[in-house]
């Protein structure tokens, strides 16, 4: 078995990497670092996780010899916290997964005009192979070290990617208008996510200046107006995107894009309807669809997924895959729970 090591154990990503890891035939997670929990029981901190991690307890990182024996290190961290961490993972030798924005981005100006302060390990950055392993397969097979992307930029890029990259949208035309449940803000607690702020609300944050638009942008060799909305529900992105078409076309030619660029895709499902949330729950899937408007003269397109598995975790275990030369679809599902 592989030997795995999960900093932020004890957060939503991190019980979502246990609950895989537990499911999955070639990892184990042995070493559980989540300095807030540090020294309570798994089943204290994820009680829906009692029977699989009987025994085992969330432990502060000391470094030093904390990682001997460690075959691969997930990290679902708040942003800013790997940058300390990665240089003694990589001088190891031990593949690494960062769910974290730290080496999302290749230019440490850009992470400082996003993230509003210096990148303490520039020289790390392009270390880092982005990580959506429908677009960036070969790259992360060879890679020592992956930043996954989260969320957000997973469902939009997803969405998007084939249509730019097929001329039918001009590329600095884009809007993105994406909701996702509470889970996304992580467990801290804020006025914000409390119950009587989500429930029987929709809200818009981020205005402007959302940290993601950067690497959605990179990602896409385009420009891109984002907005986020926080929805009453634990999980999900739905991510609904437009842009300029380019010329007439099929109403159609924007769905054909994605059914050729996904054809041989184990976790993207082209879609004739509008797609849900609730398909995806759970599940490592993503639902996409998309329509050219000839009154407008625009395209649509559509994502869903869950913002915890193919969002988080799920991705990370995706890259790890492939890394490790294990199957890419190894410990993950493409079946979403309903109701």
């Amino acid at each position: 078995m592989i030997r795995v090591a999960i900093f932020g154990a004890s957060g939503f990503v991190g019980g979502e990497l246990l609950r895989l890891c537990a499911a999955h035939p070639g990892l184990e997670a042995v070493r559980l670092f989540g300095d807030s929990r540090a020294g309570q029981a798994v089943e204290e901190v994820h009680p829906h996780l009692a029977l699989a991690y009987a025994g085992a307890r969330i432990e502060a990182y000391a470094g030093g010899t904390s990682l001997d024996d460690i075959d691969l290190v997930f990290a679902a961290l708040p942003h800013g916290q790997s940058q300390s961490l990665a240089p003694a993972i990589l001088e190891r030798g031990i593949p690494f997964v960062d769910l974290g924005a730290d080496f999302r981005l290749k230019d440490a100006a850009a992470y400082e005009q996003w993230y509003g302060e210096p990148h303490q390990a520039p020289e790390l950055l392009g270390a880092f192979v982005y990580g959506i392993p429908e677009l960036h397969r070969d790259a992360i097979r060879s890679a020592a070290a992956v930043a996954a992307a989260g969320c957000y930029p997973t469902a939009t890029i997803l969405a998007l990617k084939p249509l730019v990259d097929a001329g039918l949208i001009d590329p600095a035309s884009l809007v993105v208008d994406a909701v996702s449940g509470v889970s996304g803000a992580g467990k801290g607690l804020k006025d914000s996510t409390h119950f009587n702020s989500v429930s029987e609300s929709l809200s818009a944050y981020g205005l402007l200046t959302h940290r993601h638009t950067a690497e959605m942008e990179a990602a896409l060799d385009a420009q891109l107006l984002f907005t986020p909305h926080l929805a009453p529900m634990n999980r999900g992105i739905l991510a609904t995107c437009y842009g300029t078409a380019t010329g007439p076309m099929a109403a159609d030619a924007p769905l054909q894009a994605l059914r050729t660029a996904y054809a041989d895709e184990p976790f993207v499902h082209v879609t004739d309807q509008a797609p849900a949330t609730k398909w995806t729950l759970g599940s490592n899937a993503v639902q996409v669809t998309a329509r050219y408007d000839a009154r407008t003269g625009r395209v649509l397109a559509i994502a869903a997924l869950d913002n915890l598995v193919k969002g988080a975790a799920g991705q990370m275990i995706q890259c790890a895959n492939l890394m490790l030369g294990l199957d890419e679809g190894a410990g993950l599902s493409t079946c979403g729970v309903y109701p």
